[in-house]
């Protein structure tokens, strides 16, 4: 049985019933097309997390393409639990997110929720703020117009959060708290206020401009009760109700099972590894779906339906056609499993390379908001 709450993600997951369970909607054909059109308008194609179905779910996306296309002033929002380094499941969502910025050419609003890793965490409040600094400079290193991101950290800019958090607040009963995360008696007062601090970004903007505006969350899916919580509260507040895109989660290294890529595993590529160590985990820990003999495999083929590096290269891999090829190349036999690592480890060593790099000249100063 799968476990899904915003702090673990264990088991098989069924997207399906995600969807249904959450009250959410399949992303269309229509909305894809829609998507496109604006895309191209700035020079790019849809992105390759839409074209395969990996970013798949939304709530009110129309309306919010509705406002955009209308020239109202609307804005994004997403965010990092600082509490240690990043990985590349991270860094999926916060490349489309990017992605979002650079197509729609609207501010992102970024929160560094610092408060929820200390109140959820074994961590001191000072290995928190060490990792809200490095994290930062990983997200910076993501890309994002300088001019249109903003940074929050909630202890940091507290004053400006916290009158808004306890609107939220009040709000909101601790038995729907209870409900939405599962939580029991034994829970710090901290960990059941923070969702209300989680709340405030997506209408920020608008009482810092003294205006009402569509807001987007891209997110993976784990963290939707946070926002199902805050469509219910804002809109008592005057606030629009944000709308949200949901993404499916990186399969963690060992396969399926292991519902998705985690630091806590000890088995993620974090955004830091040398070459030599995405290596050497991937070939240790990649779940193969090959067979067990080179003879069977050439004979019989490999499953690229498991196969975790097939499936991560689904969302790192922007040719299609490549991505074709190798699937049937693996099912065929033409290729084995070492192979098929041995093209996810050049594609993941490409990416960290030019993230080091661009991370390396990363100023954390002209992002965070200041107020």
């Amino acid at each position: 049985m799968a476990t899904i709450t915003p702090w673990e993600v264990k088991g098989n997951i069924d997207y399906d019933k995600m969807i249904k369970e959450f009250g959410l909607k399949k992303i269309d054909p229509e909305l894809l097309t829609r998507i496109e059109k604006i895309a191209q308008k700035k020079g790019k194609k849809l992105h390759r997390l839409l074209r395969r179905q990996l970013f798949y779910a939304h709530r009110e996306l129309k309306w919010f393409l509705d406002e955009y296309e209308k020239g109202n002033k609307v804005f994004m929002y997403t965010g990092c639990g600082p509490s240690g380094p990043i990985h590349l499941g991270h860094y999926m969502i916060w490349e489309f997110t990017k992605y979002l910025q650079d197509i729609l050419d609207i501010e992102l609003w970024f929160q560094f929720t610092d408060d929820e890793k200390f109140l959820f965490k074994n961590q001191t409040y000072e290995e928190i703020q060490k990792w809200t600094k490095e994290n930062m400079l990983d997200v910076i290193a993501i890309g994002y117009n300088p001019k249109k991101t903003f940074f929050l950290q909630d202890t940091k800019h507290a004053n400006l959060m916290y009158p808004e958090a306890i609107k939220v607040a009040k709000k909101i009963t601790f038995s729907t708290v209870k409900g939405a995360f599962g939580f029991t008696n034994d829970k710090s007062i901290g960990e059941i206020f923070f969702t209300a601090m989680q709340a405030v970004p997506a209408f920020l903007p608008s009482v810092i401009n003294n205006k009402k505006m569509p807001c987007l969350i891209p997110h993976a899916i784990d963290q939707d009760p946070h926002f199902r919580i805050t469509r219910d509260v804002i809109e008592k507040l005057g606030h629009h109700k944000p709308a949200s895109i949901q993404s499916k989660f990186m399969p963690g290294l060992s396969g399926m099972e292991d519902g998705k890529q985690s630091s806590s595993s000890g088995k993620a590529i974090y955004m830091s590894d040398t070459p030599k160590e995405v290596k050497k985990k991937i070939n240790k820990y990649a779940f193969s779906g090959g067979k067990d003999t080179v003879e069977e495999h050439r004979k019989l083929g490999g499953n690229p339906d498991v196969d975790v590096s097939y499936q991560w290269l689904l969302f790192f891999e922007d040719d299609d056609e490549k991505i074709k090829q190798i699937y049937a190349d693996y099912k065929s036999g033409k290729i084995l499993s070492g192979e098929l690592k041995a093209i996810l480890i050049e594609t993941v060593n490409k990416i960290l390379k030019e993230h080091q790099e661009r991370r390396a000249k990363a100023n954390s100063e002209e992002f965070i908001y200041k107020n």
